[in-house]
């Protein structure tokens, strides 16, 4: 039978193990002197992903949200329910798993680089007043505290084409548009020149470009509010409207 000592020392060195594995991660390498300087400041969130839940009930969206699922964890920094209440589940300073898989412009981990937003939707409902209402409130809130460009507000299918189709074609992003949030064709459209080249346009916008029909389907559900994978003329204005507002073409 091993003497008390050693069962005293087993059982420290085990607690010591545990509270190893709980302690959070140093706040400066242990392989570097620490000399600290003022000159720096939190990281923070560049881009706003929207999405719909495509479940039944905020409740359901709650649950999947906050638990594993058969896809994997996944979160999102707030929930807009359909009656306009807000929950938020993840600090605006902390990375939430929304995005995935996908890009936007430069963007390649873009859980790290945004704040996802996700809408109590089935997506096949029309999104009430009462949810776009409290959206425009916290898309304020999130723009204005953060210092996020109002242009930086996109869906998720933007950032992965053919993966995801949220938002989807029924989200107002004209609505939002009139208020201030997103990027959107101002002005009358006109005739692009002969010379204008609509997937560089699509790439400056901050679309990938890995599979040119699915980038055409979401750009068609963010600007057109349909279906559809071949570019029409009136695409070629949209998207001319919008290379003359980012500066790219005059």
């Amino acid at each position: 039978m091993p003497s008390i000592a050693p069962r005293r020392a087993l059982l420290l060195s085990s607690l010591l193990s545990v509270l190893a594995a709980c302690a959070p991660v140093p706040v400066h390498n242990p392989m570097a002197q620490w000399v600290p300087s003022p000159n720096m400041d939190a990281r923070r969130p560049v881009l706003i992903v929207l999405h719909f839940t495509n479940e039944h009930s905020a409740a359901q969206a709650l649950h999947t949200l906050r638990t594993g699922n058969s896809g994997g964890p996944v979160s999102a920094h707030y929930l807009v329910g359909n009656d306009g209440h807000i929950y938020q589940l993840v600090a605006d300073e902390q990375r939430a798993w929304h995005a995935g898989a996908g890009r936007w412009g430069t963007i390649t981990d873009v859980n790290s680089a945004s704040i996802g937003i996700e809408l109590d939707n089935d997506g096949d409902s029309p999104f009430t007043q009462a949810q776009i209402d409290s959206l425009l409130g916290l898309l304020a809130d999130l723009t204005q505290r953060w210092r996020i460009p109002p242009t930086q507000i996109i869906g998720h299918e933007d950032l992965a084409p053919g993966r995801k189709d949220d938002p989807g074609p029924r989200f107002p992003w004209q609505k939002l548009a009139q208020a201030g949030f997103g990027l959107w064709p101002r002005g009358t459209l006109v005739d692009p020149p002969a010379t204008f080249d609509p997937w560089m346009a699509l790439g400056l916008i901050g679309y990938p470009l890995d599979n040119r029909t699915a980038t055409v389907r979401s750009f068609h559900h963010h600007f057109r509010g349909m279906d559809g994978d071949t570019l029409d003329d009136q695409d070629l204005r949209i998207l001319y409207a919008l290379s003359r507002q980012l500066g790219a073409v005059r």
